[in-house]
């Protein structure tokens, strides 16, 4: 966070304004407190690797994305990588019926503006953003990613 707030008072911003800049590459995430579906508190970043997801319901391109994440989810199962659906809506409901439809099983949330406040202030969806087991900021990668790709992350299980 010190790195950021310099950042800022370089351009002239007062630290206070630290969500305007994305994390930034090795910065430790100061995760919010976050919530699941169903109302569970979220814990998975507890020593693993995360790979977050920000989506939409209404987004043709997080549906294929989000066919990759839950493919991730179902291979990371039992090593130190967790993923997180972080949906774009207000309405849970809808939500876990979209995700029940589409035969999704990983974990999502609708704190969307939480954790986009220490990640990214992008709105792109689908957005994928990588921590590892370190809880360090890795990358924000913007768009729709290949199934290769999102199934790579594997790695940081490691």
């Amino acid at each position: 966070m010190r790195r950021r707030a310099c950042l800022l008072a370089a351009v002239g911003l007062a630290a206070p304004a630290a969500w305007a800049l994305p994390a930034i590459r090795g910065e430790t995430v100061p995760w919010p407190g976050v919530r699941l579906l169903d109302g569970q508190p979220w814990s998975g970043a507890q020593g693993r690797a995360v790979v977050l997801v920000f989506w939409s319901l209404d987004c043709p391109f997080c549906e294929r994305h989000n066919a990759h994440l839950e493919k991730l989810w179902r291979a990371a199962q039992g090593r130190a990588l967790t993923v997180l659906g972080v949906v774009r809506s207000h309405d849970a409901a809808a939500v876990a019926r979209h995700a029940a439809a589409r035969g999704w099983s990983f974990p999502i949330t609708l704190d969307a503006d939480a954790l986009a406040a220490v990640l990214s202030s992008r709105r792109s969806v689908p957005m994928t953003v990588v921590v590892d087991r370190q809880g360090r900021f890795v990358e924000a990668v913007p768009g729709e990613m290949f199934e290769d790709d999102v199934l790579a992350y594997l790695r940081l299980a490691q």
